[in-house]
């Protein structure tokens, strides 16, 4: 076992092996997870609960910590942190363009995908604690997407957990692709009026570099060709706390002379390029499956019905956590995921996530943040969803983005409301 310290934090190091396929412990082809144990240096010998966080995507990894700041550090007072690499990120077996392309059948590919939700991450979750944790219970702290897994986990193995909570992550406890983006483009709109607002000189400038890449053949660093709808997808990062100034200052550097600069052009290909994390492209409609019903490319189908999302338009409007078929073919890193994407989205029929009746009898206590102005995560069902969980406290706010965990308050606020009920643990 690999251990070391690093400022505020000892850390363990711990892999397990597992199924790929949970519903087939048995078969052959098995895969590693990682999780990286964090504790208080001066209590790493002392008996703590532990508190595993689960990180956003899907398909992202966990934190890299540096210091014992934010979340971590008021977690690191009552807590052992474990950050769990969810299977296919990070020191976990990893999914890329190299694993893709190893398979000798899209179909193949396709289905080792599937493989990589919400409920084989649950399963990896509870075999990590049964086996490395010596099977006594913890509590989950799950961010975006880790909160769609917090409620796959209380669904499947409730008996596992002490408390819950939930950042910025209630999923529809009856998901459909298609209600979600149809409710997240006016999001994304409204957050596209707030940044011209803000910067409305920007309007200009983001118009020219539209007009530039609409005119002729562009190339990114890696060879890329940045295209319109390459540029406006780079509007993901308006739903964080940052996001616009991030993009303002992007865009003020987007020439030098008539031409596009290399400063710009780099920026835009590390921001929209998925490199580190091609998983959450590949999975990002694929979250939404349950049950019977193709997703179908929902989000591209709903932009199609929004002219004022189109290329063409002036103002210029950024696109949000949307993904698409033609970033399978444009992003070369993605490109080897395209045949295995195409047939995912096509799938009639997925595995359910949430069992409902498990949820409305819900005993273990969870306290879900629920970011008013989410343009990732819609408000309303958040809150249709917390009508449907029992023992679910719901604190509704807007003086966050979706980054609102880095905010030392927001889980010390939840931790509060769960000991309010009595639950959860007291600070040692």
């Amino acid at each position: 076992m690999t251990t070391y310290t690093i400022p505020g934090m000892h850390v363990r190091e711990h892999e397990i092996s597992v199924p790929l396929d949970w519903s087939d412990p048995g078969s052959a082809e098995r895969i590693t997870v990682f999780a990286r144990e964090l504790v208080d240096p001066v209590r790493r010998d002392e008996d703590l609960p532990c508190l595993v966080f689960l990180q956003g995507g899907p398909g992202g990894k966990s934190p890299r910590p540096i210091d014992a700041n934010g979340w971590i550090g008021q977690a690191l007072k009552t807590y052992r942190v474990i950050l769990l690499d969810q299977r296919g990120t990070g020191r976990s077996t990893p999914v890329n363009g190299r694993r893709m392309q190893s398979f000798d059948k899209p179909a193949l590919a396709a289905e080792y995908l599937t493989h990589f939700r919400a409920d084989s991450i649950v399963a990896d979750a509870e075999h990590l604690r049964k086996t490395v944790f010596g099977g006594v219970k913890w509590s989950t702290l799950g961010q975006s997407f880790g909160g769609f897994i917090t409620l796959t986990y209380l669904s499947q193995a409730p008996e596992g957990l002490t408390a819950c909570y939930v950042t910025g992550g209630l999923p529809s406890v009856e998901p459909d692709a298609a209600e979600v983006y149809r409710r997240t483009y006016p999001r994304v709109e409204a957050k596209n009026r707030e940044y011209y607002r803000r910067y409305p000189h920007d309007e200009q400038r983001v118009a020219a570099i539209a007009d530039r890449l609409a005119a002729g053949d562009v190339r990114l660093p890696d060879g890329d060709q940045l295209t319109v709808r390459r540029l406006q997808s780079l509007g993901i990062d308006f739903g964080m706390k940052p996001g616009y100034e991030r993009m303002h200052w992007l865009v003020d550097e987007a020439f030098a002379g008539d031409e596009l600069s290399e400063t710009f052009l780099s920026q835009v290909m590390v921001r929209s390029s998925y490199s580190d994390g091609p998983l959450f492209a590949a999975l990002q409609e694929a979250c939404y499956g349950w049950g019977d019903g193709a997703t179908d490319w929902a989000a591209e189908r709903e932009r199609s019905a929004r002219p004022q999302f189109a290329e063409s338009a002036r103002p210029l409007l950024f696109t949000g956590e949307m993904m698409y078929p033609w970033m399978f073919e444009e992003i070369r890193v993605l490109r080897p995921f395209r045949a295995a994407v195409e047939l995912l989205a096509a799938r009639p029929q997925w595995s359910r996530l949430y069992d409902l009746d498990r949820l409305a009898a819900n005993e273990v206590p969870v306290a879900a943040a629920v970011y008013y102005d989410d343009m990732y995560v819609d408000s309303g069902l958040q809150l249709e969803t917390a009508a449907r969980v029992g023992n679910l406290q719901a604190w509704v706010t807007n003086e966050y983005e979706h980054d609102g965990i880095g905010s030392d308050r927001v889980f010390t606020h939840l931790t509060d409301l769960v000991r309010s009920i009595g639950g959860g643990v007291r600070p040692g």
